[in-house]
């Protein structure tokens, strides 16, 4: 073969290693190994939106459980599951296997999550207290099951590398398909769900509209006596026309639609028209069973392969070999890490950042936008449109991630891509509730909406993306600090954010069904007064949250320069405790590359600062950027703990370099 023929598939891969920003065979993470964490989080993302987006909508709507029931169970479940990260994350900190500490999650929990998430959609749970119970201890398994394999998923992207620009790139590429699979499912199973109960629904919204005139005509109160109590309705119609009601128009509209259904059973009284609703309305809560439950099926049978994948084509090379932390320790260094605080209070502000994006935004389709249509969808179908508005915006986002971070540093991206993204929310809010209040159907406050869910999708894909690339910085500082490496734990936190985020989000949404005294299954019995609960419980909570995400980030201090420093004072530190060097030799070393080693402690500030004096001692002056590039006196310090120089183990655990 020609040297010209071997090249030839080298330079056909460099695309990818452009994309990942890394090189052919320097032992670092390699594309193969980005892509398969990429296509991991694929199939995990739609296991995680099946449940995050749909199982509220498959209890209120499809059983028929109370929505404060069910709004109770999503908040207090979720922050329930989300105490269980750093728990999770102190065990995979703990965790030794030839393949590593968080590979082996992916493989272990893969077939245990598909079980649970199909029986969280059961479609034979009774709507009764019993029925409530059982659902609520299979969800209450499916977290923990999930956080299993959550936790070590995100951690092990900081354990296949220490590079903060070739991590931000394969977190960026991960994310994609993170946000790619869960997009293919929260489009296709509203548009599934508005094809197969459409013609149920449309029987169900005439009769109700019909009944909604009745009520308005002031001759009869159904909301005090019940449909069923009405007479003769030919009767009733008689007599509104004699008494020349104000919606006598309107009244005779309905009713002629109501004829126009071609129904076989003949409605003659208001008893009639309660069975007719009874009958089609029980047979919509039957397909929605059956809809989420074959669509639980299919997403964890596209997802089980995907999960493997993940296991068997990436590699851990940042491994802790010294003895296994203890939860309370690794408790412990949370609170030493203040940037992995300050991150943390940062996404609880964010949790409600993209309500309409949850379960809320579903409701505000299916009841709110019932009688809208565009592009072919109505009602339930513009939850997809939702979705789809946040994509352009979120794409923009994720490719331009690299660009922001190198110029601007991930802490600033986040901060004003994130206040644009409030003030939209905001505007669409004030335009919604000064132009369309008691209705929000019309096309302008449908535009302004649409619009601001384009420009809050932005700060979203930043969000998703650097939040990611700050916490994996923060291993970095944490390490440098304690002389502790703790992805598991680190990464908890991570898990912990989106929980809450899923917890407030699905919270939220619910608790403004329930607010807005929402009928299950039946749009026009929403008033004005619930859909003004709607949109300010949807819009501007959102608003306000987006202002909430930015404020803790304004005191984190650990910048990108900071972080590449602190890689490079830890490879020196475990360089020289490998040749049993003291800290002299490891301190004489770094002068000789031009770097003081002892240069870089973050300090309590999460700035920069030498070490002087003697036995560690750590004297709190901020190291001047204008400094940067002069050496520090060499001093003498403190033997660091030792860490023995770390290796990822291959399949049969031996730790030679994979090759590419």
């Amino acid at each position: 073969m020609s040297e010209n023929q071997s090249a030839a598939p080298a330079a056909k891969h460099m695309w990818l290693h452009k994309l990942f920003g890394s090189k052919p065979g320097d032992g670092e993470m390699q594309p193969k190994e980005g892509l398969a964490f990429s296509i991991c989080g694929f199939g995990q993302n739609m296991i995680c939106t099946i449940v995050g987006s749909y199982l509220t909508l498959f209890m209120t709507d499809a059983i028929g459980f109370p929505a404060i029931w069910v709004a109770l169970l999503m908040l207090f479940a979720r922050i329930y599951d989300a105490a269980n990260d750093p728990i999770m994350g102190s065990i995979v900190d703990r965790t030794r296997t030839k393949w590593g500490k968080c590979r082996p999650y992916l493989k272990w929990m893969a077939i245990p999550i598909m079980i649970m998430t199909i029986l969280c959609f059961l479609p034979w749970y009774p709507n009764s207290p019993g029925g409530f119970a059982a659902v609520t201890i299979v969800y209450l398994i499916w977290g923990m099951v999930y956080t299993v394999a959550d936790v070590p998923y995100w951690g092990l992207s900081t354990a296949m590398s220490n590079d903060t620009y070739r991590r931000g790139n394969m977190l960026t590429i991960a994310r994609l398909f993170c946000t790619v699979g869960a997009g293919l499912v929260t489009i296709i199973v509203p548009q599934i769900d508005s094809a197969l109960t459409g013609a149920n629904r449309s029987i169900v919204d005439t009769v109700q509209s019909f009944i909604s005139q009745i009520q308005l005509s002031g001759e009869f109160d159904v909301d005090k006596l019940g449909i069923a109590a009405l007479g003769p309705i030919q009767e009733f119609l008689a007599k509104c026309r004699d008494l020349n009601v104000a919606n006598l128009a309107d009244l005779n509209k309905a009713w002629a639609a109501v004829g126009g259904l071609g129904l076989k059973t003949d409605i003659v009284t208001g008893a009639d028209l309660q069975n007719i609703m009874t009958q089609y309305g029980g047979q919509l809560q039957t397909d929605l069973k059956w809809i989420y439950f074959v669509a639980a099926i299919v997403c964890c049978v596209v997802a089980l392969p995907l999960f493997y994948v993940g296991f068997k084509h990436t590699k851990e090379r940042n491994q802790s070999l010294e003895n296994p932390p203890s939860l309370g320790h690794n408790l412990k260094l949370l609170f030493k890490n203040k940037p992995l605080m300050l991150i943390v209070l940062s996404g609880i502000g964010g949790a409600a950042r993209m309500l309409f994006t949850y379960t809320g935004g579903l409701y505000f389709a299916k009841y709110v936008f019932a009688d809208r249509s565009f592009l072919g969808m109505q009602g339930t179908g513009l939850y997809t449109l939702f979705n789809m508005a946040i994509v352009p915006g979120g794409l923009i986002a994720s490719v331009m991630v690299p660009f922001f971070t190198k110029k601007f540093g991930k802490r600033n991206t986040y901060i004003w891509s994130h206040i644009v993204g409030g003030v939209a929310m905001l505007i669409a809010f004030i335009v919604g509730i000064a132009t369309d209040k008691g209705d929000y159907s019309h096309t302008a406050t449908f535009v302004v909406l649409l619009l601001a869910l384009v420009i809050a999708g932005v700060p979203v894909g930043f969000g998703n993306i650097l939040t990611y690339a700050m916490i994996g910085d923060t291993v970095e500082y944490l390490e440098l600090k304690t002389g502790e490496r703790a992805e598991g734990i680190c990464f908890a936190m991570q898990t912990l954010i989106n929980k809450v985020g899923m917890a407030i989000g699905a919270f939220v949404g619910v608790l403004a069904y329930s607010m807005a005294d929402i009928t299950p299954n039946n749009p026009g019995a929403l008033d004005a007064s619930g859909k003004d609960t709607m949109w300010i419980m949807l819009m501007l909570v959102a608003a306000i949250s987006f202002f909430l995400t930015v404020i803790p980030l304004f005191f984190y201090k650990f910048n990108e320069k900071q972080q590449q420093e602190a890689v490079e004072q830890i490879k020196l530190r475990k360089a020289a405790a490998a040749e049993g060097a003291d800290g002299n030799v490891e301190a004489v070393n770094a002068a000789e590359n031009g770097f003081a080693a002892e240069a870089v402690l973050p300090n309590e500030n999460s700035e920069a600062v030498p070490i002087e004096g003697e036995e560690g001692d750590i004297a709190l002056e901020e190291v001047h950027p204008e400094a940067e590039d002069t050496a520090a006196p060499v001093q003498e310090v403190a033997e660091p703990a030792p860490e023995a120089e770390e290796a990822g183990p291959n399949e049969d655990g031996s730790s030679d370099p994979e090759e590419q």
